[in-house]
């Protein structure tokens, strides 16, 4: 999944893709690198970051998703916490909801993305960085999402689980999550790993968000290890080849 932010404040690119030439340029290079999917983001989730409108956020994202669709053969995410936001994207021909909230949120957008029959990614994500034992109880509150999901009518093989590296948790306890990632295959989802120069990488090697590609790759190489579907990523081209060369170690 390569990110694609339309955004003038996004922690690592803001202002670099928030123009329609721009991001569709983006496009084409992250889909010619190998991108499966384009994951397009119009309002930043970096720390203190200033919340938009959702018409802001729609005259941001609408535009480049319909030249994304117009122009090239490639599923389409949108990045959103917002029903009308989602509800615009849709009808836009966007096929997946990436929400940060797990449909905790705004409570219209489960809503949403099942009348669409969309599929959706659902985060972990909490206002504090107190747990009882990290795992099960990431597990059981992504437990709590999947069941607003289903009673909203979301079809159980459209759900992605991501466990929220970088949103509620401190450092050790994004490390731990990355290391024990495969536990949340329990849950009986596909799981997304999304750590694409996030602070876990940077606070580990003291490194600036542009110098956080190697640490990246390694979380990478460890999602397809311990059995993810997805990663989300800022750098696709070297993504892609560190998954490539992976798959063909553990396949011998």
């Amino acid at each position: 999944m390569g990110i694609l932010n339309v955004t003038p404040d996004s922690f690592s690119d803001g202002g670099k893709y928030n123009t329609s030439d721009a991001a569709l340029f983006h496009c084409e290079e992250m889909i010619r690198d190998g991108a499966a999917v384009i994951d397009i983001g119009g309002e930043s989730t970096r720390p203190g970051f200033l919340p938009v409108t959702a018409e802001e956020e729609i005259q941001r994202v609408l535009p480049v998703i319909e030249r994304i669709k117009n122009e090239f053969d490639i599923p389409v995410s949108v990045d959103t916490t917002k029903s009308a936001v989602a509800e615009a994207a849709l009808t836009a021909g966007c096929e997946i909801i990436n929400d940060i909230n797990g449909l905790k949120g705004d409570r219209e957008l489960a809503g949403k993305i099942a009348r669409y029959n969309a599929f959706c990614v659902l985060m972990h994500n909490r206002d504090n960085t107190v747990y009882t034992d990290l795992i099960p109880d990431i597990k059981n509150e992504l437990k709590e999402t999947c069941l607003l999901a289903e009673k909203a009518g979301i079809s159980k093989d459209k759900i992605i689980l991501d466990p929220g590296v970088g949103f509620g948790k401190t450092r050790e306890q994004n490390l731990e999550v990355i290391n024990r990632l495969e536990e949340f295959k329990s849950l009986g989802f596909p799981v997304l790993l999304g750590t694409s120069r996030k602070s876990v990488i940077g606070l580990t090697l003291d490194l600036p968000a542009d110098e956080r590609l190697e640490g990246t790759l390694v979380t990478t190489v460890l999602a397809v290890q311990k059995g993810a579907a997805f990663v989300r990523v800022h750098d696709v081209k070297e993504n892609i080849r560190a998954i490539r060369m992976t798959e063909a170690i553990l396949q011998k």
